[in-house]
């Protein structure tokens, strides 16, 4: 089975793009949400974040996500820390959902995750999709989606990799700018995924 990635910066839309894969009936794990997943259920990541920012990052037992972004996403030494906590959980979660999809007899399976690059995160995935749109565009998704300043925007921006070279790294990239098709473009990528795939080999 094909393990795959999709990566972009914040407000390329990668999840609309995930979620078209999804649509196919391709299994997708996204990375943000099972760490929101963890870091609410496992008690030994709580007791490392709090460690890290202190009582005020839970609130009635569930992560207070509103203060944890303001500590991290302000302090590069802090966001790094508390990637260290957290992503490690993350990553082996997602390898055992890809055993789990292999298991399954799916062609191929993807993870969704934006930080692929910036944490080294690459290790186990067999090709990488980068969702591209302009940083102009993606500014003002990002502002209307979760309803924050274009400084706060800006800031989170720039604990990103840069954009462009981020989809140099990436074997495929699909351009999500508003005037490219989406579902085209992924499909083609589905075809060619399952033309690559040992599951289908095997069956021909």
């Amino acid at each position: 089975m094909l393990r795959l990635g999709i990566t972009g910066g914040i407000g390329s839309g990668k999840s609309i793009v995930a979620r078209v894969f999804s649509t196919l009936g391709i299994p997708v794990y996204h990375a943000d949400t099972a760490a929101k997943t963890l870091i609410s259920a496992d008690p030994a990541l709580r007791t490392a974040i709090i460690g890290l920012l202190g009582e005020a990052a839970y609130q009635n037992n569930l992560p207070n996500k509103a203060f944890i972004a303001t500590k991290i996403f302000g302090d590069q030494a802090l966001l790094a820390a508390y990637n260290a906590i957290v992503h490690p959980a993350v990553i082996a979660f997602g390898e055992n959902w890809f055993d789990q999809q292999e298991k399954a007899g799916h062609p191929y399976a993807i993870k969704e995750a934006a930080l692929f690059f910036e944490t080294g995160s690459t290790s186990g995935l067999d090709k990488i999709i980068g969702v591209f749109a302009p940083d102009s565009l993606r500014l003002h998704r990002a502002m209307k989606r979760d309803g924050v300043t274009k400084e706060e925007v800006i800031r989170r921006m720039s604990n990103q990799l840069d954009e462009s070279l981020k989809m140099k790294l990436c074997d495929y990239v699909i351009t999500n700018d508003d005037q490219h098709l989406v579902t085209p473009q992924v499909l083609r990528l589905h075809m060619q995924f399952l033309n690559k795939s040992p599951q289908v080999y095997s069956e021909n």
